[in-house]
């Protein structure tokens, strides 16, 4: 398992199980983009659901509810298990298990989403596989990769599967209940429930140097080894996050959810998945510093400017502590990061900076520029 770390008294570790053995499944639904309540029919005798776009069903099949104030866990979790796979990597560098979501699927092609973590050890050499939820295997390509979000996408041979229906995670609210759907342990199609514990939770993780940052929406549902890639789901069924991370207590006593699990925004991701699917490649903001990570004040310390890029053109000076980024308080360097991170290159946004040598508080607008990820 890869250790992580973050500026929090917990320790953050991904949410990846290396050595562990894919236990197979069985589910026999499809998916697709569903709105706010939807109705399904589930056939009496298998259980499977199929979405009904006229709210009937026939005499062998019961209408199901999906969606509205209450989450029914039980038909959410058949309708989106079938677009939740499990990854296997084997490489000279080690095996590991993960999973991820079909996100999108033509006559002959599907593109699975996970986390670089899952797959990184197979860029160079090794071997992927996706195991679906009737145990079949198929061997996968990585078709792109952004270790600075944790983000990949796969692509393999298979076409006309059944794709995840992906939501809007800027409408998240703490407390909405959600489900966490993915492999734990190589133990296949595995869901658990909980709700949204937080949002905009600043979450660094990999090794000094090669950091990802997530600005990350944290849930009490169970994530373990294994569930990363895998898929954070709202009361409709509708991706909101990609499961990356997990806390364990400073003592290293506990590898397991303590309660405290972290997923990408699907709308920070969305982003990324598109540009490497369209160009196999993807692409960061910019927002043109260099923080003074030695600085312990509150807030974000530019310690220097990058010439012609966003911060210099809008005329912030060196020295000055940055103290929100549209509208949210910036407690260090790292928030300031993931935040930035948030938005997509070209975005503008204001930063609220206490200016050098007691120059006051003064507002800024800022176009983020653009950098390639790798």
């Amino acid at each position: 398992m890869k250790n992580m770390r973050v500026k929090t008294p917990t320790k953050i570790i991904s949410a990846f199980v290396a050595g562990a053995i894919i236990a197979g499944g069985v589910a026999t639904a499809a998916t697709t983009a569903p709105s706010s309540v939807i109705t399904a029919c589930a056939d009496k005798r298998t259980g499977a659901l199929f979405l009904s776009s006229t709210g009937t069903c026939s005499t062998n099949r019961t209408l199901v509810e999906i969606g509205g104030a209450n989450m029914n866990a039980k038909a959410i979790a058949a309708l989106v298990t079938p677009t939740v796979v499990s990854i296997s990597v084997n490489s000279s560098a080690g095996s590991g298990t993960g999973s991820g979501s079909i996100y999108r699927s033509t006559a002959t092609t599907s593109y699975i989403i996970t986390n670089n973590h899952v797959i990184e050890t197979a860029v160079s050499t090794g071997t992927i596989k996706v195991e679906f939820t009737n145990g079949d295997q198929v061997t996968a390509t990585i078709v792109g990769r952004d270790p600075m979000y944790d983000l990949a996408v796969l692509a393999i041979k298979t076409g006309n599967l059944p794709t995840i229906a992906v939501g809007d995670s800027s409408k998240v609210s703490v407390g909405d209940p959600v489900l966490a759907i993915g492999s734990p342990l190589g133990l296949a199609s595995t869901v658990t429930s909980g709700i949204v514990s937080a949002l905009n939770r600043p979450v660094t993780t990999g090794d000094v140097g090669s950091e990802s940052y997530v600005n990350a929406i944290q849930t009490d549902a169970a994530i373990n080894p294994g569930n990363s890639g895998g898929a954070l789901v709202d009361a409709q069924g509708r991706i909101i996050g990609v499961n990356s991370a997990i806390a364990t207590l400073s003592s290293g006593g506990t590898s397991g959810s303590i309660g405290l699990g972290f997923s990408i925004p699907m709308n920070e991701a969305k982003r990324v998945i598109d540009e490497i699917i369209s160009t196999g490649k993807s692409t960061r903001p910019v927002l043109g510093v260099f923080f003074d990570t030695a600085y312990t004040g509150i807030g974000a310390r530019i310690l220097r400017l990058s010439a012609g890029e966003g911060a210099e053109r809008a005329g912030i000076p060196a020295g000055s502590v940055i103290r929100s980024i549209d509208g949210l308080k910036i407690p260090d360097e790292v928030a300031a990061i993931v935040k930035i991170r948030s938005y997509a290159p070209g975005a503008t946004i204001t930063l609220v900076v206490d200016l050098p040598n007691g120059g006051g508080s003064k507002s800024f607008k800022v176009t983020l520029g653009t950098a390639p990820s790798l």
